[in-house]
């Protein structure tokens, strides 16, 4: 299993599933981040938290707890 966390700076991937339950998954949902949806790896940060991506035409920053939640192919 491949997270966001674990992707490559200038990687397309595409998000195979969200772990996390209740009001976490709830907020990675609300910001766009569905299965199937195509997320472009922008940036990471020097100690590697935040991680900026681009999803659905816009830009947001996924911490890295965050991102370890996010299964990608």
């Amino acid at each position: 299993m491949k997270t966001l966390r674990e992707a490559k700076i200038g990687e397309t991937v595409q998000v195979v599933k969200l772990h996390g339950v209740g009001a976490v998954k709830r907020r990675i949902m609300d910001m766009g981040i569905t299965k199937g949806v195509e997320i472009y790896v922008r940036k990471v940060a020097p100690l590697g938290d935040p991680v900026e991506v681009t999803v659905r035409d816009y830009e947001l920053s996924i911490r890295k707890a965050d991102a370890e939640m996010i299964e990608i192919k």
